[in-house]
């Protein structure tokens, strides 16, 4: 679809700088701009592009005042928050390339299952027994849903995504290719003799509105309850979310940590890359935790934490400057012990 600088601004409340008929009908990263695109600077570390970019139309905030001359093909639309709009465009791009409703063949859907309006269910997939679909769902190919899901309005499944049975998904969620929800909980009890034996994980998982899930994480079942992703969550790709954990609102978790069993995260928490997260501990509302950490015990107040076992992060700098000094230290204390062992020789008597 083409869409002219005068449509764009009209969306985004922009002033239009240049030609205001000028049609563009895809999206570009402004240095790699073309003819027909659409691009954005916000970031003042891109502004060389923009005396380059062959893109047609760039949305720049207003306090943009061009230091040279710009491409006589480029048309500016000024706002307050250009990332902001052009994110907002993202959006409405996203939504023009929406399936249209339709269950594709083959797929399997229980005589059972209430399907609502709008919705687009793709091939090959599997939807249990008295699974609910809300309006204006959309199922990927290849997805699996068990018995007695539900599934809110508006919410994307992506190819490949496995939802066990008793599972509840809310509103306006977004679930990335191969990620898992509700299998088995990691819960094993040795006997005598040292052999485990599985605990029944007969609990399940409730993942509530506006929460977007990565690709292949995986969330467990709780053992007993529920284990709870809360309204807001973003979850990178490959996280490990174990059987009766909590995420609070609004928190973010990056790529690859990890949650052990019935830890309490609060609300708008961040976790960078690669942290781990022991069992049976709290984590105080708007913590940070940095990439690579890890968090052995609660957290009772809020603070940047960093390391494992996680410290404050001032702390943790000024840990890691003595580390960094270790090799100096070894070589003084190594001096030093050499001239001891000369003085003390020195004062020995003939």
């Amino acid at each position: 679809m083409e869409f002219t600088a005068e449509q764009i601004a009209g969306l985004i409340n922009g002033e239009i700088h240049g030609f205001s008929g000028v049609t563009v009908n895809t999206l570009a990263k402004i240095e790699e701009g073309h003819s027909g695109a659409l691009s954005f600077l916000s970031n003042p570390k891109y502004e060389e592009f923009i005396y380059t970019t062959q893109s047609s139309i760039c949305i720049v905030n207003r306090s943009f005042h061009p230091s040279k001359d710009l491409p006589e093909t480029l048309t500016l639309i000024k706002v307050d928050d250009a990332y902001q709009c052009f994110a907002k465009l993202l959006e409405l791009y996203s939504q023009l390339n929406k399936k249209a409703p339709v269950i594709e063949s083959p797929s399997f859907v229980s005589e059972s299952a209430r399907i609502g309006e709008d919705v687009y269910i793709g091939a090959f997939v599997y939807i249990g027994k008295n699974v609910t679909v809300a309006d204006a769902v959309q199922i990927y190919p290849n997805c699996y849903i068990g018995d007695n899901v539900r599934i809110g309005k508006g919410t994307i499944l992506h190819p490949g995504v496995s939802v066990y049975h008793d599972c509840i998904l809310g509103e306006d969620c977004i679930i990335h290719a191969g990620t898992v929800i509700g299998a088995d909980g990691f819960g094993f009890a040795p006997d005598a003799n040292g052999v485990f034996h599985k605990v029944p994980q007969i609990g399940n998982v409730v993942i509530e509105n506006n929460v977007e899930i990565g690709s292949n994480t995986t969330i467990d079942r709780a053992t007993m309850g529920s284990t709870r992703i809360k309204t807001g969550v973003k979850i990178d790709n490959l996280c490990q979310i174990a059987h009766n954990v909590e995420v609070g609102d609004n928190s973010a978790l990056a790529a690859q940590v990890g949650v052990a069993g019935s830890a309490k995260i609060g609300e708008r928490v961040m976790v960078g890359g690669q942290a781990g997260i022991s069992g049976h501990l709290h984590i105080a509302d708007d913590t940070k935790i940095v990439a690579q950490s890890g968090i052995p015990s609660s957290v009772k107040k809020a603070d940047t934490l960093m390391g494992s076992p996680g410290i404050p992060l001032e702390d943790f700098k000024k840990s890691y400057f003595g580390f960094r000094k270790l090799p100096f230290i070894l070589s003084k204390l190594q001096e030093l012990e050499k001239k001891v062992k000369e003085l003390t020789r020195d004062d020995e008597p003939n």
